[in-house]
């Protein structure tokens, strides 16, 4: 797919990849036969189910389906929290929405906010306290595996089985589903959905900017740096003055050029783990480059001297749509984020132009920046919920197509009319804005990878000028960052990384913070006092004496008797391509 959600990638021949894994050949084949077999808009329909209801325990055989339905079902649910429901809508445990998927669902819910900024520290309060909701939404695969490692989650597999119609369904048809929630007991913890591999950040620059420098956009990191520098200290938009910078370093913009390197780090960890000579292990020397260019670009006087203080890259993106900046990393950046930059930007300078390019490449060689995966597990269930049934009902409904396609598009009709590509046409934007823009959280068991009329791309109007150029930026974005030839810089994506257990998640938790936000950040802006060599011996010192090296071991133990069912890199691309079609 394409956008926001984002599109897939180009792989001309998939199936004479070397599959060297027999379970990996088989669950592709079982997927295209699937997807053969079906469409997304044809399947779920029968409600009825063969179950039985709990009793205390949740563990009573034997009840019919009939008396299933005639059961009334309470149960409580959590929901991201991001502030951003209309006062006039009402709150996000209390809406428009809630009411309906109530209605909807036939089990009586009740609502429980989760700070989107912080959703960890309220789910092990509640979770500590006794009241954590019965069924949890959590993007987060880190606070999901902790969970698990604390007991904390009911095995789903019974309660599949027995209970569900068209959650049951969904796995026949997609089985990597079921591979992707089972835990190392053997059983699922987890319900999951198909969200098509899609670009999520895309490196921007600006065209018209290279075009009075008489400049190429950059395919290396040795090109940006030129580029970067000429943006800063060479009067690109052409005003006569000494006000632009070439690059941002915050938020993502700082991920970006990490990956350029196949380095993978965040503000208080780092995931770059890559297999080489057959070993799974942390790549010291990725890291250490994208630290060392980071330092060059912030010497070079290129980028914010207060990066730092931009925690969540909004400085940056003001400095890239009022023309002070650049290059930038930006989330969403060929979504709907990056349309409402691109039309701020063009009402402030009609003349500016964007592209997006690719990551240029490393010494280490060409990847992506982030992506959303193609396969994502969204849900968890308490294990003392105590009414499992009412659950499993409640994400039957969900999972129906038309609950997701009313979550996405609203009421025909009323938020949308049949367009001229044959997906829903927005009828009034402002009612949209005010009545649906706000609910995306209440569709994280939704498949947008299996809907096509899903994709951002799809919902712009080409005859529109300005959104007519944005569709060819979304096209370049999904040529550069959906393709094998530049892939995820690890060994899988961040979402698929293994449950380690509790004491080799602490070491990481205590050493890795310290290392890839103090140590890191202080070699970039530490200035001839504090060099890269220095930063990186102070790195591993502090890795090791954390007890890094066990957790070194666990790494490359887990890889080497898992490899051939793990779901890694190579995997994910031929997933995506399998799921196309």
């Amino acid at each position: 797919m394409k956008e926001i959600e984002m599109n897939r990638w180009d792989l001309d021949h998939w199936e004479v990849v070397n599959v060297h894994k027999n379970w990996k050949k088989t669950m592709v084949l079982l997927l295209l036969a699937a997807l053969a077999a079906m469409s997304f808009l044809a399947g779920c329909s029968n409600n009825s189910s063969n179950g039985s209801e709990p009793n205390a325990e949740g563990s009573k055989e034997g009840t019919s389906s009939q008396q299933d339905d005639q059961t009334k079902h309470e149960i409580s649910v959590s929901i991201y929290d991001r502030g951003n429901v209309p006062v006039e809508e009402g709150t996000i445990e209390n809406n428009r929405w809630t009411k309906w998927l109530v209605e909807n669902s036939g089990v009586d819910t009740t609502f429980v906010a989760i700070p989107r900024n912080n959703p960890a520290e309220k789910l092990n309060t509640l979770f500590a306290s006794g009241a954590a909701p019965d069924l949890i939404f959590e993007f987060n695969a880190a606070i999901r595996n902790q969970l698990y490692n604390q007991k904390q989650l009911m095995p789903l597999d019974d309660l599949i089985a027995q209970h569900s119609t068209e959650y049951k369904e969904f796995l026949e048809k997609y089985p990597i589903i079921k591979k992707l929630t089972t835990k190392s007991d053997g059983k699922m913890y987890e319900f999951g959905r198909i969200s098509g591999l899609n670009h999520n950040v895309v490196l921007m620059v600006r065209a018209d900017w290279l075009e009075n420098l008489n400049l190429k956009a950059p395919q290396t990191t040795e090109q940006f740096f030129e580029v970067a520098k000429a943006f800063t200290e060479d009067d690109p938009d052409r005003n006569g003055k000494d006000d632009t910078f070439g690059m941002a370093l915050s938020f993502a913009s700082g991920m970006v050029v990490d990956q350029m390197f196949g380095s993978y780090h965040e503000a208080s960890s780092d995931s770059t783990w890559v297999i080489e000579n057959g070993k799974l292990i942390r790549q010291w020397n990725r890291i250490k480059a994208a630290m060392a260019f980071e330092k060059r670009l912030y010497e070079a006087g290129t980028v914010d001297k207060d990066f730092v203080a931009d925690k969540n890259g909004d400085k940056s993106k003001q400095d890239f749509i009022t023309g002070k900046l650049g290059m930038i990393g930006m989330v969403g950046g060929a979504g709907a984020a990056g349309l409402q930059a691109y039309e701020t930007l063009k009402q402030n300078d009609p003349a500016a132009k964007v592209i997006i390019i690719p990551l240029p490449e490393s010494e280490f060689g060409s990847f992506t920046a982030n992506v959303t995966p193609p396969v994502q597990t969204t849900g968890i269930v308490n294990a003392r919920a105590k009414d499992p049934v009412g659950v499993m009902k409640y994400v039957d409904a969900l999972v129906k197509t038309d609950t997701q396609h009313t979550l996405a598009y609203g009421f025909e009709g009323t938020h949308w009319n049949q367009g001229t590509n044959g997906c829903p046409a927005v009828i009034d934007e402002a009612k949209n804005k005010q009545e649906l823009s706000w609910n995306m959280d209440f569709t994280m068991l939704s498949s947008p990878g299996l809907d096509e009329c899903s994709s951002f791309k799809n919902k712009l109007d080409p005859n529109d000028p300005l959104e007519q150029e944005f569709i060819g930026l979304i096209e370049a974005a999904e040529e550069a960052y959906i393709s094998p030839e530049r892939p995820i810089p690890l060994f899988t994506h961040q979402v698929y990384f293994p449950a380690m257990p509790e004491d080799i998640e602490l070491i990481r938790k205590s050493a890795e913070p310290n290392m890839f936000g103090n140590i890191y950040t202080k070699a970039v802006i530490g200035g001839s006092k504090y060099s890269v060599d220095q930063a990186m011996e102070d790195m591993q010192t502090a890795w090791k004496e954390a007890g890094g090296a066990k957790v070194d071991e666990w790494f490359d133990n887990w890889y080497q008797e898992n490899k051939e069912t793990a779901v890694l890199t190579e995997d994910i691309y031929e997933l995506n391509e399998a799921l196309k079609q």
